[in-house]
């Protein structure tokens, strides 16, 4: 029997991958749970197994192409009999004809109970305004796959849900993208390159395009004096590398934001604009960007309010290295509610971060300069020279006002400036 291998739904949001390398050729031998293919989402890099055991009878693929969810990757014969060559028990045959198999409920008419589908078909039906159970499926047992729903609401646009019908001024629940207007024709001026803007750089486009367009920004700026923490990560940071770590300002910003958050609840928030409601998230995963050669990637630490400056170290430095390796896996880059990017190391200084939907706010860190500030001493101001770093913290200003965002970066600013404060709040 042939069967066909497609793409499986990968997790949450993820529609589309890329295909970075074939283990398979046609005419192999491969057994159940052998990696076919690795393929890159916007997630991270996946290696895919088989789910059969035979002969591989056609590769459909091929390195650098872009495959959707649902769509045939390799074909295996697995010596099986397929349902058509299984002969009717006789006796069954002797007492009446075969009834025709029930059909799944047609399109425009809803199918009575539970609907089998992941949750992240589920978020694609709302984005649609698809109501899944209009949806014929078409995976096992009746689920209905992410590919089922593009198809539905791209086949049948009429049959989107009641709801969404009844509310077209509504704002949809992902951006629109326009057809672009046709570039120029620039090799008329010189010599020009076309590469392949995909795989990561394409989803880092998608997701900012999606931040941007719905997302209202607004971004408040302090300078904060880590004069005495860069002090007093000099004199520790030893005994952190024993154990495998690097202590850095990150590690430092982390555990301090992440108390901060407490006090600040909306800040580590989403709005869900189909519930109409605001989750408030009582667990603290604070995403880090991470500039690698393909792009920006956000892994997560998580429980970072639980855990000690030595561990979030040891964690981060773990994270960092897998994302320039491309280990990261997908777990690692999900459930975030709260990301702090910092372009200090990179010799960048005051900039305006874009938030990471459906996150409420980001923190954004510049690089910490020694500068010549005015201060008091016994009451008499002198100058003196400080190191002192620009945060910046943009918002999501539907759910926070400028207030909010002042008010964090103040308790911010006095964690970092007086370490005594940052160690008393671990306890």
């Amino acid at each position: 029997m042939i069967r066909e291998f497609k793409l499986p739904d990968l997790g949450e949001g993820v529609h589309e991958g890329e295909i970075l390398s074939v283990r398979i050729a046609a005419g192999q031998a491969v057994r159940e749970g052998e990696i076919l293919l690795e393929v890159e989402t916007d997630k991270a890099a996946v290696e895919i197994p088989s789910p059969f055991t035979g002969t591989v009878i056609e590769v459909r693929v091929r390195p650098g192409q872009t495959v959707h969810v649902g769509e045939v990757l390799v074909t295996v014969e697995t010596g099986e009999a397929s349902p058509e060559d299984k002969p009717a028990p006789a006796a069954a045959a002797e007492k009446s004809p075969p009834e025709p198999a029930a059909p799944s409920a047609p399109p425009g008419e809803p199918r009575r109970g539970p609907v089998p589908a992941s949750p992240a078909t589920r978020r694609l039906a709302r984005e649609l305004g698809v109501d899944l159970s209009r949806v014929p499926g078409s995976g096992p047992a009746g689920l209905v796959t992410a590919e089922d729903v593009r198809a539905f609401a791209a086949r049948i646009p009429s049959a989107a849900s009641p709801a969404a019908a009844a509310q077209p001024s509504a704002a949809p629940a992902s951006p629109a993208v326009e057809e672009a207007d046709a570039l120029p024709d620039f090799s008329r001026w010189g010599p020009v390159e076309r590469i392949p803007f995909r795989s990561l750089r394409r989803a880092t486009a998608r997701r900012m395009t999606l931040s941007w367009s719905r997302i209202p920004h607004v971004t408040s700026l302090e300078m904060i004096d880590v004069t005495r923490l860069e002090a007093f990560r000099k004199k520790h940071k030893g005994p952190v590398e024993a154990l495998g770590g690097r202590l850095t300002l990150t590690v430092f910003a982390l555990k301090a934001a992440a108390t901060v958050l407490k006090g600040h609840p909306r800040i580590n928030a989403s709005l869900d604009e189909a519930a109409g409601e605001i989750v408030l998230k009582k667990h603290y995963h604070l995403g880090v960007a991470v500039n690698t050669e393909e792009g920006l990637v956000v892994p997560v630490v998580r429980h970072v309010d639980d855990k000690s400056l030595k561990e979030i170290a040891v964690e981060l430095k773990g994270l960092i290295e897998r994302a320039h390796a491309r280990k990261l896996t997908r777990e690692e880059l999900q459930g975030g509610t709260f990301t702090l990017t910092n372009a200090g190391a990179l010799g960048g200084w005051s900039f305006t971060p874009i938030i990471h939907y459906p996150q409420a706010a980001i923190l954004g860190l510049g690089e910490a300069r020694l500068e010549p500030v005015v201060i008091s001493e016994g009451g008499r101001p002198r100058l003196a020279a400080r190191l002192r770093m620009p945060a910046v913290l943009s918002i999501d200003h539907r759910l926070l006002d400028g207030a909010d965002a002042v008010g964090f970066l103040r308790a911010f600013r006095r964690m970092l400036e007086d370490p005594d404060e940052l160690l008393l709040s671990l306890v």
